[in-house]
């Protein structure tokens, strides 16, 4: 909501400043949310912590490895996940496959490895599932 649509939309790389505003935008949303008393303390954290890196190359903080609130730590993958698998206007989606081989190579790095591990295993488990409906249902 508070990065503009110039930034958002770009089909090219982002410059120097373009990154400055872009890395706010956790804060921002922080401070729109805090005031909201029916909000959970780990949803604030979600929102503030989402760009942290296990290695603690992520904003807004530079948190590492369990500094990083789980929930944070959780959406963090999910949240690479959407972005690879999404067309965006400076790139194609990637297929289930190739985001899953980019997250495997991102854990213990930039992702935590166990929720990494743990959200590949629901996926399989949502790919058997759907198999099985059609096999039943075919």
């Amino acid at each position: 909501m508070a990065i503009p649509d110039a930034i958002l939309l770009k089909p090219g790389k982002l410059d120097a400043e373009e990154w400055a505003v872009i890395k706010r935008h956790p804060g921002i949303g922080y401070e729109m949310l805090q005031h909201i008393p029916s909000l959970p303390p780990s949803t604030l954290e979600v929102v503030l912590y989402h760009q942290e890196r296990w290695d603690g190359s992520g904003y807004p903080k530079g948190l590492a490895g369990m500094d990083i609130p789980l929930a944070a730590r959780v959406f963090a993958v999910v949240d690479v996940y959407d972005a690879l698998t999404s067309e965006r206007p400076y790139k194609k989606a990637w297929t289930r496959e190739a985001a899953v081989a980019q997250l495997q190579k991102e854990a213990g790095v930039l992702l935590d490895a166990r929720v990494v591990e743990a959200f590949v295993r629901v996926l399989a488990q949502h790919d058997e599932r759907v198999l099985a409906s059609c096999r039943d249902a075919g």
